[in-house]
């Protein structure tokens, strides 16, 4: 009865230690895989000119970005020159999309419109702006979005060309001070992340 116990006691110590290993391991949570920014291949703005009412006075024309392997982590995207008239109003509609894995960014966007903006930076709308920019949507809150909007081109531009910067920010504070602010330089104070951050070249003739 002695070897017995002995070999049973030395069952339950090799055991032990497989077991509580086993438990741990069912037991053990998956680590938390944080939010990925949106992948997005392709940009494009579409600019209808309009009247002080919104009523379109000519053809749409469409500028376009795009990179195969993502804007924000390819090397070399093509990106279109946007070309606009002096002292003229224009509809602005950005859309985006994922080709890669043929998503619409665009509707997800509009899904969750509470958590996304963008902003319209560079020297074609700061400092020295030759454009200005209103927002004409907004979220359930209010709170304005970006997908569509209006520019308008300064009537004598101090220079005929610019940088036209799109910004695309989820997951911000659109309640932060100045946030509303199309031209918010400070936009990361609000807080999130970006999602896209392009600059288009822009030529007032």
């Amino acid at each position: 009865m002695k070897i017995n116990h002995a070999i049973k006691n030395s069952i339950k110590a090799f055991l032990l230690p497989v077991l509580l290993g086993l438990t741990f391991a069912c037991t053990s949570e998956e680590p938390t895989l944080e939010n990925e920014e949106e992948l997005i291949t392709d940009v494009t703005l579409k600019f209808t000119q309009v009247d002080q009412t919104g009523v379109a006075l000519a053809a749409t024309f469409e500028v376009v970005a795009s990179d195969t392997e993502g804007l924000e982590l390819g090397g070399s995207p093509t990106i279109g020159t946007i070309n606009l008239s002096p002292g003229l109003r224009y509809l602005v509609e950005v859309e985006l999309f994922n080709s890669l894995e043929n998503e619409n960014i665009t509707e997800e966007i509009e899904e969750e419109d509470d958590e996304h903006q963008f902003y319209f930076l560079g020297s074609a709308f700061v400092d020295t702006p030759i454009l200005t920019y209103v927002y004409d949507d907004a979220d359930g809150d209010g709170n304005p979005i970006g997908l569509r909007g209006y520019v308008t081109v300064a009537q004598i531009p101090v220079m005929n060309n610019g940088q036209f910067r799109l910004v695309l920010r989820h997951d911000l504070n659109k309640n932060f001070t100045g946030a509303n602010n199309p031209n918010f330089v400070d936009f990361v104070n609000a807080g999130g992340e970006t999602d896209l951050d392009i600059i288009f070249p822009v030529i007032v003739n």
